[in-house]
């Protein structure tokens, strides 16, 4: 009963949230929210990744995911940065920095958050060297150069339906005819994260989360279709295409056309 309790709760509190985004137009609150979410979220976001706490969903669970995880390096192995200039985007702890460093001549990190670059320049250590960190905002970020590859793990599900279109057109633009693009993202799947959270609604997009001490934020979570996803990045001029793995991961592989 306590469970269901809390659900109806969250989502109570989110048809509010909603309510109020749909009446001023803007989703800026909320993108704001979610940078504070990842910013105090940065020194227990690897707990997530590494199946630690609340996100050890049993040994079954955790073997299958660190087989897709396997899935997913192969398939970012596949794709040609060796000797490239990557720019990656919302990078994170550096987990995936890490394994394009091991390839890319150099990489260009952009984060919203101080404390995560932080953690990712701490992971890198001496490959940090080929590393230019930018702190910013990644829906208002610009850059005047474009690049060899364009990155993003785990961040276009953040990206509100509205502003989808317009974020892939920016990704086409920083990056060089022909130039290649990688992205990886979560499937719907509800042992994806921490026992004590929710998944949105077929028809939401807003996701109530919570921190080991309690604290609770609200962000943006859209699961996109793999098909619509290839047809939205077409229109961006982006020739990509979505390939999921069983359970957890959806991930782009392509090329700006």
């Amino acid at each position: 009963m306590r469970v269901s309790s809390n659900r109806a709760m969250r989502e109570a509190r989110i048809r509010a949230i909603m309510s109020r985004v749909a009446a001023s137009s803007s989703f800026e609150s909320i993108l704001q929210g979610q940078i504070d979410y990842y910013r105090a979220r940065a020194n227990e976001y690897d707990d997530w990744f590494l199946r630690l706490g609340r996100y050890d969903r049993g040994e079954q669970a955790t073997r299958n995911w660190f087989e897709q995880v396997a899935e997913v390096r192969a398939a970012l192995g596949g794709v040609p940065i060796d000797g490239a200039d990557v720019l990656e985007l919302a990078a994170g702890t550096g987990i995936w920095t890490e394994e394009i460093c091991r390839r890319a001549s150099h990489v260009t990190v952009v984060d919203a958050s101080p404390e995560m670059i932080a953690l990712n320049r701490q992971r890198l250590g001496d490959d940090a060297t080929k590393v230019t960190y930018v702190l910013g905002d990644l829906f208002e970020w610009q850059c005047e150069r474009s690049f060899d590859a364009v990155v993003f793990c785990f961040w276009i599900s953040h990206v509100p339906r509205e502003q989808l279109d317009s974020f892939l057109e920016r990704v086409a633009a920083f990056l060089k005819p022909g130039g290649q693009v990688f992205f990886l993202d979560g499937r719907k799947e509800p042992t994806s994260t921490a026992a004590d959270h929710v998944l949105p609604g077929e028809s939401e997009q807003l996701m109530v989360r919570r921190l080991d001490d309690g604290r609770e934020f609200t962000i943006v979570k859209n699961f996109w279709r793999a098909k619509d996803l290839e047809e939205r990045c077409e229109r961006a001029g982006l020739d990509v295409s979505v390939s999921e793995t069983a359970e957890y991961f959806q991930f782009g592989i392509g090329r700006r056309l």
